[in-house]
């Protein structure tokens, strides 16, 4: 047997106004901007990829997975740090990026050589990124034992830990 109010649902949504009852505050189509207004507001606060290391709290989560003690933590947070910084900083670097190759088209004429200033600012932004992190993935390695490395290098073959 079906719920009686799952018709009342079914019909409130076939007339297009949400399943909302009239009676539940604002009503079927205040409710439905209200969920978005929260639902973007929430998108703020969510970083794309989940962060340096695709997760969100990377030292609480690699603490956790790998069963660091304090030194261990203290010294990784150090490296997260460091990391932080240089990612931080890579994304200055690309916005600075966008605005010269913008620069370069949005003139009266092409301008060859600020399109070229731009493109050798990303790409000396990937080599600066890269040397972080292998340096970054090398002071780890010192850290871990070799149960540890195990794990962290399942963790990044894995997919669940992203660098």
């Amino acid at each position: 047997m079906i719920y009686p109010g799952f018709h009342w649902w079914r019909a409130r949504r076939a007339a297009g106004l949400g399943g909302w009852p009239a009676s539940c505050g604002f009503g079927a189509p205040f409710a439905e901007e209200a969920w978005r207004a929260r639902r973007a507001s929430a998108d703020r606060f969510v970083e794309p990829g989940g962060g340096a290391f695709g997760v969100r709290r990377p030292l609480r989560f690699l603490a956790y997975k790998l069963d660091l003690d304090e030194r261990q933590t203290a010294e990784l947070a150090k490296v997260l740090s460091e990391l932080k910084t240089e990612r931080a900083q890579a994304d200055v670097d690309a916005r600075r990026t966008l605005s010269g190759l913008a620069d370069a088209v949005g003139g009266e004429r092409f301008d060859e050589q600020l399109a070229r200033e731009a493109g050798a600012l990303r790409v000396g932004s990937a080599e600066r990124l890269r040397e972080a992190v292998a340096k970054a993935l090398a002071r780890i390695h010192a850290v871990l034992d070799a149960e540890q490395r195990e794990r962290l290098a399942y963790l990044i073959r894995t997919g669940t830990l992203i660098i």
